[in-house]
């Protein structure tokens, strides 16, 4: 499972004009779920996500999680974060769960985050977006529950 987290000042998804999901200060996590992925990549994730020190303290050190800033968490499905483009230039997706798998473990994540105490706002699965954020700092971090990068 895959983590693009973005610490933002805000952050909203729309889908056909209409907004589906959107927080103030906080965290947009584009999430991909790959076929290998299961519960336990979820949970590793949500704790580690939910854990993240990188919200500034009184001396402007990186050093605050986001429920200690009175944070919440925009969690967006991303089966494009597995594209692969080693060969050619047309992304590959083989890697990428199938829907049912990815949803049921993307609803699994949120529901992670929200038992972490979390507010956690969704996109809606499949769907075409339209995500909007004011990246803050610019603030951006890779994970992945299966390799280091």
């Amino acid at each position: 499972m895959r983590a693009v987290v973005q610490r933002v000042k805000r952050a909203k998804v729309t889908v056909d004009g209409a907004v589906t999901g959107e927080i103030g200060l906080g965290l947009l996590v584009l999430l991909g779920v790959s076929q290998h992925d299961a519960e336990s990549d979820a949970d590793y994730l949500a704790e580690k996500i939910a854990g993240l020190r990188i919200f500034e303290d009184a001396e402007g050190k990186m050093n605050l999680a986001v429920a200690e800033v009175g944070g919440a968490v925009l969690a967006v499905s991303q089966f494009t974060l597995y594209g692969d483009v080693r060969r050619g230039k047309r992304p590959s997706f083989d890697a990428a769960a199938r829907p049912e798998q990815a949803k049921k473990l993307y609803d699994y994540f949120c529901m992670k985050i929200r038992g972490a105490g979390l507010r956690c706002e969704e996109g809606i699965f499949q769907a075409m977006m339209d995500v909007e954020l004011l990246n803050a700092g610019p603030v951006t971090i890779l994970l992945d529950s299966t390799k280091a990068f």
